[in-house]
């Protein structure tokens, strides 16, 4: 069962699998576009938003994986590499690169049917609970399945006591938390004994630095006088 009208992009120098797949995929219901080369690829990537990558591996110039470590920069959009090297270490390195698929030439368009539809399935329950994993902090995200704070893409450094708090604070949004509640949860998921209020105000500073844009005047992590602290995402 495809997904009518997902959108997919061939990235090969050789013309007749371009052409042959183009071909097949369009009959099963998908929008599909082709480049013969990188530039080509990337060019289409800046103009549209793709729901599969289908890439050719050994490719003149910058090959496949180049070209998907890069994309892999700014999107985590499936892809499936497609090379005649069936070798386990060339396959290896694919899946490093951050391919979430590898076929090996020759193949038949029956497989890699089931295995983009397969991706895409997965791909779109994935997306679902998307606003279950992510919390935006104003300018700034946090991956509740990674445990990471990113502004801007870019990953801020976070210590293992800062992480458990903005954990508990995320799953605990617009509560009035008291010092003693952090205090248990951070001396649960540290491991540590030796904790005391004093050290969950020594945090909250500190974790304020990294979500706030004026650790001064907090507009996330506030403090209700003589009661604890307040999360506002």
């Amino acid at each position: 069962m495809s997904e009518n009208n997902a959108h997919l992009l061939l990235v090969d120098d050789d013309k007749r699998i371009l052409s042959l797949l183009s071909a097949y995929l369009s009959k099963k219901n998908f929008l599909v576009s082709s480049a013969r080369n990188s530039t080509e690829a990337r060019s289409l990537l800046n103009y549209f938003e793709f729901d599969l990558l289908i890439i050719d591996i050994m490719m003149p110039g910058e090959n496949g994986l180049e070209l998907l470590e890069n994309i892999r920069k700014r999107t985590n959009v499936p892809a499936i590499f497609l090379s005649a090297k069936g070798e386990s270490k060339d396959k290896i390195s694919g899946l490093e690169i951050g391919a979430d698929d590898y076929l090996t030439k020759p193949f038949e368009p029956k497989e890699l049917l089931l295995r983009l539809e397969r991706l895409l399935l997965r791909n779109n329950r994935k997306h679902s609970s998307e606003t279950n994993r992510y919390t935006e902090i104003g300018n700034k995200v946090f991956d509740l399945y990674r445990m990471e704070l990113y502004h801007e893409n870019r990953l801020i450094k976070l210590t293992n006591l800062e992480i458990s708090l903005l954990n508990f604070l995320v799953l605990n949004p617009e509560k009035t938390i008291s010092r003693g509640m952090v205090l248990k949860n951070l001396s649960l998921n540290q491991e540590k004994k030796d904790l005391n209020q004093r050290n969950v105000d020594v945090q909250i500073t500190r974790l304020r630095k990294k979500i706030e844009p004026d650790p001064k005047n907090p507009q996330h992590l506030k403090t209700v006088r003589g009661r604890g602290y307040r999360f506002l995402p």
